[in-house]
This record gives C-alpha cells, sequence and structure tokens, in this order.
C-alpha cells in the first residue's frame, strides 16, 4: 500500500535507516527513555524492529507492512514500536540477535523482537511477509498473537522472557580458567585444520551458499603459510581471492566488493556494499600481492580503495557506510546489464568484445539482465584473441571506465552517509596500510585525512563518539570504536613515523582499559561502564564476519607493547587471550583476527627461555675532544650484526615486527635534536639492516652548560632474524662520557 503523508518521530533522527521510515503510519519511536518510560507506564509489550539502511529484506518489510495502515493500527494499538539502526547501537542488535538465535536457531535482518516492558525478549524472528503464506504465519497474524499472549498468559510470557534473559547473562560471561596455561601456536594449527575442511576445492571461499569473503580466515591463512610455507594454504586463499576477483560479487565496472554471494560460485551478490568489507578484503589482497608478486591482487586493492575515495568519502575526510542494494525500486537494477545496453554505450565493437569477456548475454543471469563477471582471466582471454595480455587488460580497463560513467545516470542506490568510528577505523588502516606497501601519496594522504577527520568530529572532550551525520556527533562510543581508531592510528604510525598518531593511539588505548575492560573477570565489554545497557553488558568475543572488539583491543594491546609500553598491557593482553583460548579451541574458526592477535604476540614475546647467541655487538662514541657549550656534536651509534642475521628497520613493513630505534637520554646540558637512520635493505619482502650499520643523532650542548664530566644514556632496541628463527627483541644499554670544557 501506498505511504501515509504522516509524518512520525523518526524524521528527527539522524540515521538514514531511521529516516527512511518517517512516513510510515506506523507510531516509531527511536530507542530511548520516552518509549521505555511508555512501556513501562502504559505496561505494554514493546515491538524491536532492527534493520540497517542497505538491508534488501528490511525495505521489503517497510514496504509490505509498515506502509499497510490495517497492520500499522495493529501495532500502534497494542505495542509501543522502537525502530533501531544496527549499526549505530551494535549493542542492542547483539544482544538481541543473540536473543532470536537462543529462541528460534537462526537470525538475520530485519530483527523482530517483542519485548516485555524491562526489555526482556519473549519471542523474537526476522522477515515476516503481511499475510500467512506457504504454512508461515504472517507479519499481521504474529503481532494478534503476541499481543493476546501477552494480555492472556502473562505469566508464560514473563517466565519465557527470564528464562532468555538468563541465558543472555550466561552468554555474556567469560570465566578466566583456573590455572593458566601458557600460550601456543595450537588454536591457529586448530583453526588451520578447520578451514581446510571447510574450504571449498572447486570454487574457493568456505562452506556453500551463502558465500562470505571471509577476509579474516584469509588473512590468517596467509600468516601461517609465511610461519610453514605449506603451499596449499596459498592455494586456498589465491583460488578464493581470484574467484571473488573474476565473480560477480567484486564490482567489475566500478570496484569495490558487494555483501556476499547468494550462490556457491561468487556470482549472484546481495548487492549492497558496505565499508567494512572493503577494509578488510583490500589488507587479504595486499598481503597476498605481497607474497606473490602477482599484480592482479594490487591491481583489486587499488581499484576498491578508488571506489572508497570516489564514492564513499566525506568531503572532508570520513567515510561512509554503505550502498543500498536496491535502486530504481529493483534489487540490483544499477549493476546489471544487457548487450544492447552495452552496444549503446561503447559501439558495436567494443561492444561486443565487453560482452563476451564479461559475460553479458541477452538470456542474463540475474532477472532478464546480466551481472559483469569474467569466466576466464584476462591473460586466458588475451591468449585465446591472440593478443598481449598487457594491452588487453588497458583496452578493458578503458571501456569499463566509459562504462562506469554512463552508469553514474542511472538511478542511485542510497547511500547511508553517516560515518561510524569503528568502520572508519578499519578503513583508516586499510589505507595506511596500502599507502605503505603501494607508495601511493594519495593513499597517505586519505588516510591522514581520515584519522585528522575522526579525531576532530568524534572526539569531544576527551571521548570518542561513535556516529556523525550532518554535523553532529551521536551515540556515545563502543568498544570497537576505541580499539579500530587506536588500531588504525598505529598503522598510520608505521607509514609516517609521527609520533602524534602513536600518542593518539595510546590515549585511546588507556581510555578503552579503563571505559570497557572487566576487572571482575578478564576481557572488554562491548559497552562503556557508565552506559546504560538491558538485562546485561555484553562481551562478544567472536569474530562474526568482521573482527570482534575484543580481538582488535588485543591486537591494540600487543603493539603498544611491542613499542616499549608499559608492561600492564602486554598482560591485559595475555590474561584475555588466555581466557579465551578454550573457546577458540572450540570453535577455531570463529576467532581469526582473535588467533591472529595470538600469532603477533608469541612472535613478539619478550621473556627469553634459552641463552641467547650475541649476533648484535653496539657500541657509541662522541668525536674526540670536550664539548663546548651551544655547539652541535654528533653521536655515532655502530651495530655489527654478524653474517646471516639481520634486524628490522625504524618503520617495518609488516606491523608485527619489532622496529630498530635508538633512544638517548642525556644525563644533563645536551639536547636531542635528531636521530638519522640509514636507508634499508630488503631481504624476503622486508626492510632490514645487515652487516655493519651506522646510526647517527644530531645534539646541541646548552649554552649555559657549567663545565665537567657527564654521560649519555643510550637504549638501542632490535629483534634479530636469521634465516629460520627470530630471537627475542633485545635492549642493549651504553654509557658514553661527555666533557663540557667553557673557554
Amino acid at each position: 500500500m501506498a505511504a501515509t503523508t504522516v509524518v512520525n518521530r523518526l524524521s528527527e533522527e539522524s540515521s538514514p535507516y531511521l529516516r527512511q521510515h518517517a512516513h510510515n503510519p506506523v507510531d516509531w519511536y527511536p530507542w530511548g527513555e520516552e518509549a521505555l518510560r511508555r512501556a513501562r507506564d502504559e505496561d505494554r509489550p514493546i515491538f524491536l524492529s532492527i534493520g540497517y539502511a542497505a538491508c534488501h529484506w528490511c525495505h521489503v518489510m517497510e514496504r509490505e507492512s509498515f506502509t499497510d495502515p490495517r497492520i500499522a493500527q495493529l501495532m500502534n494499538d497494542h505495542f509501543v514500536n522502537i525502530k533501531v539502526d544496527r549499526e549505530e547501537r551494535p549493542d542492542l542488535d547483539h544482544l538481541y540477535m543473540s536473543a532470536t538465535q537462543l529462541l528460534t536457531g537462526s537470525g538475520g535482518w530485519p530483527l523482530s523482537v517483542w519485548l516485555t516492558p524491562d526489555l526482556k525478549p519473549f519471542y523474537a524472528g526476522t522477515y515476516y511477509p503481511p499475510e500467512d503464506r506457504f504454512g508461515r504465519p504472517g507479519f499481521a497474524t504474529v503481532l494478534t498473537e503476541m499481543a493476546r499472549a501477552f494480555r492472556e498468559r502473562r505469566a508464560d510470557v514473563e517466565a519465557q522472557a527470564d528464562r532468555v534473559a538468563e541465558a543472555l547473562r550466561q552468554l555474556a560471561t567469560v570465566t578466566p580458567p583456573a590455572v593458566a596455561g601458557e600460550l601456543d601456536r595450537a588454536p591457529l594449527q586448530a583453526a588451520t585444520t578447520a578451514l581446510r575442511r571447510q574450504f571449498d576445492a572447486t570454487h574457493g571461499g568456505f562452506g556453500g551458499a551463502p558465500k562470505f569473503p571471509s577476509a579474516g580466515a584469509l588473512l590468517l591463512l596467509l600468516r601461517q603459510y609465511e610461519h610453514t610455507h605449506d603451499p596449499t594454504l596459498l592455494q586456498m586463499v589465491t583460488q578464493t581471492l581470484v574467484a571473488m576477483a573474476q565473480g560477480g560479487i567484486y564490482d567489475q565496472i566500478g570496484g569495490g566488493f558487494h555483501r556476499y554471494a547468494t550462490d556457491a560460485r561468487w556470482l549472484v551478490p546481495h548487492f549492497e556494499k558496505m565499508l567494512p568489507d572493503q577494509a578488510l578484503l583490500v589488507p587479504a589482497y595486499l598481503e597476498a600481492h605481497r607474497v606473490t608478486g602477482d599484480d592482479l591482487y594490487r591491481r583489486i586493492a587499488e581499484e576498491t580503495l578508488r571506489w572508497v575515495q570516489r564514492e564513499m568519502t566525506h568531503p572532508e575526510g570520513g567515510f561512509y557506510s554503505s550502498l543500498d542494494a536496491d535502486s530504481d525500486g529493483e534489487e540490483g537494477r544499477f549493476y546489471v546489464w544487457t548487450p544492447d545496453e552495452v552496444t549503446t554505450v561503447l559501439g558495436r565493437d567494443d561492444g561486443a568484445l565487453f560482452s563476451r569477456i564479461y559475460g553479458i548475454t541477452p538470456q542474463g543471469n540475474f532477472e532478464g539482465r546480466s551481472i559483469p563477471h569474467l569466466r576466464r582471466s584476462v591473460a586466458e582471454w588475451a591468449a585465446e584473441l591472440g593478443q598481449d595480455a598487457a594491452d588487453l587488460q588497458a583496452r578493458l580497463d578503458a571501456l569499463r571506465e566509459r562504462l562506469r560513467e554512463a552508469r553514474a545516470q542511472r538511478v542511485w542506490p542510497a547511500r547511508d552517509d553517516k560515518i561510524l568510528t569503528d568502520w572508519n577505523g578499519l578503513m583508516l588502516s586499510a589505507f595506511a596500510r596500502a599507502a605503505d606497501l603501494l607508495g601511493q601519496l594519495d593513499l597517505r594522504e586519505t588516510a591522514v585525512r581520515a584519522a585528522t577527520f575522526l579525531l576532530d568530529h568524534l572526539r569531544r572532550d576527551g571521548h570518542l563518539w561513535h556516529s556523525f551525520r550532518a554535523g553532529q556527533a551521536t551515540v556515545p562510543a563502543f568498544l570497537a570504536d576505541y580499539a579500530f581508531l587506536a588500531n588504525g592510528l598505529l598503522d598510520l604510525h608505521a607509514l609516517t613515523g609521527e609520533q602524534h598518531w602513536r600518542d593518539a593511539a595510546r590515549d585511546l588505548a588507556d581510555q578503552m582499559i579503563d571505559l570497557f575492560w572487566d576487572d571482575a573477570g578478564v576481557g572488554f565489554f562491548m559497552t562503556a561502564r557508565d552506559q546504560q545497557t538491558p538485562i546485561t553488558r555484553s562481551k562478544n568475543p567472536y569474530d562474526e564476519g568482521w573482527p570482534a572488539g575484543n580481538s582488535v583491543a588485543v591486537a591494540v594491546l600487543v603493539r603498544l607493547a611491542a613499542l616499549g609500553d608499559n608492561g600492564a598491557r602486554e598482560q591485559q593482553a595475555r590474561r584475555t587471550l588466555q581466557a579465551l583460548r578454550p573457546l577458540m579451541e572450540r570453535a577455531p574458526d570463529g576467532f581469526p583476527y582473535l588467533l591472529a592477535a595470538l600469532d603477533t604476540y608469541l612472535d613478539l614475546q619478550i621473556e627469553t627461555v634459552v641463552p641467547l647467541p650475541e649476533v648484535v655487538r653496539a657500541e657509541a662514541r662522541l668525536p674526540d675532544g670536550a664539548v663546548r657549550p651551544g655547539e652541535p656534536v654528533r653521536l655515532l651509534v655502530r651495530l655489527h650484526i654478524e653474517p646471516g642475521w639481520h634486524i628490522n628497520a625504524p618503520e617495518p613493513l609488516v606491523p608485527n615486527r619489532i622496529p630498530t630505534v635508538v633512544r638517548i637520554t642525556p644525563e644533563r646540558d645536551l639536547t636531542v635534536l635528531a636521530v638519522h637512520y640509514p636507508p634499508p635493505g630488503v631481504t624476503g619482502g622486508q626492510l632490514v639492516y645487515e652487516g655493519d650499520v651506522e646510526i647517527l643523532a644530531d645534539l646541541k650542548a646548552d649554552a649555559d652548560a657549567p663545565a665537567g664530566d657527564s654521560h649519555l644514556a643510550l637504549q638501542v632496541r632490535y629483534q634479530p632474524c636469521g634465516t629460520d628463527r627470530c630471537l627475542a627483541p633485545t635492549e642493549t644499554h651504553l654509557t658514553v662520557p661527555v666533557r663540557f670544557e667553557r673557554e
């Protein structure tokens, strides 16, 4: 039915998803005290609907049910109706999705949950058709039955709600083991075994339809490949990345990835495009390029980043959230083509070539139209056509650009333009790492502008906020906001070497511990200690498609500990890993990002359990003679590295490598102006020093320095690595005498 001209409370909300429901005849409330008080005061049950702007079935239910005056009347007569954007309130989404899975064994969006006035769930589902269909109750039927149950069987409803609430409290509990065992790589090996079992040897990826990209699993397998050099691990990764890059899940015209494939072959996607998928897949393609040298992976990563820059970036630097699956009233209409449409844009010859290579056919592969995809690689097409592969790729790139420009004249999918701190932290990491690996200045500038935007607009009075839109920051930040942004800032520090990014990351980590750390148990809660949360504070440890806040929080603490920060952070990381180890052992494939943090932690452990060979010798000296007040002086630090060994450069390419750092502390009357590190060499894709290394430091004596003897204290930190192992990180302490002399 057609929507009425009614304007409800959601018209005042910042969320584009909530505003999409502003003209429903439903008496919607946003989540907040007004709605919750009404439920309590009137002793009314709550109907809670959770979705997001790019959700296709959310739009279907809105069109079919929420615009229907008869269904709206049922809702308004019997319930307090609350609409939530899951991206704005991930805590509520996680809590009530967990309840839905407990009640039904499955979940999805739109999420439809019925609550008692004290916010305990007693019934739940996902999408409902408006009327009974194929033996399934329609939404009108369910509304009627839930209202009757609450009115006539209140005790049963309350008992059910209490059981679900208690189960949710149990799910939120992570109990540390009675005896903290040693951490090792056994969970990583178990995850590898599980992923081998799930791998689709025909089409790549894991499991069957629907098939998600699983970027975390791919990155974990790449890490394991670098440890073991097992070619089957690399083959699983490359087969999957190639299949996705050639499939319909990848936007062959404009770049970027759709949310997931509805089939096992990666051909037919669910057409929404979401920021976190780009942010997580870009590093997977970059790492594959680094490991294999194959230019395909670099090209896909770069095209995805260009799409984000072009279509998903705020003028001041932040990143938008998503593009809808629907446009012009149809799912996927923006992305599909007919041969005639291609020929109209490209002409007969180029159109025929493009349609042949990208599978654009008269019968189509999606509702009479075609999703562009590659049935074989461009190199294979070039061989068949008798052309040079590079020339054919360049020609196809030009044709794709012409089609992209033509496609831009179509009705666009709606864009959710809110800027989320956690998702932006992920995208910041992707741009920083890409700039580091590819050496492209515009990628670096995008990363810097994004970080500046987030710290300027989503940090207020020293605290983070979760969401920004139309000039306003809303919703206090969650664990993932602090963790993901801190991790992105550490990647930016690794790229630029600028200390203020590291300082900002450290500040966020300190706040993260203060606001989210579980003092009574272990690990981090999703919500801050001063945030109001129904039923229980959740502590979701699972990497459910995207990284869990706990996984990235641990990674941040490990990275800061590796940079020489206080030992308390390392202890909290270790305790969290130890507490979650039983879960990792039971479901090893459910924690790819936490396992990556474990892998980094094991690489960086500083405890020395066996005597280490002395493979690096350090010495330092000032020029002969006295130091005169007000004059510059140059300090020489020389490192001698034994043959067959190397140490990392000050800014390693890979975050979990210990950098070589010289710190100088004068006893008095000297100022350190700069430390100059020599250019590194390249070994195994890493920036390293070998042989004899000279590091120079510029100092200046204070103008009023009195005559007499003093000294400089030096700390040289490095990690020696050989062909088959890395030793524990080492700190060498040196003392250099200084004699001040006045005229």
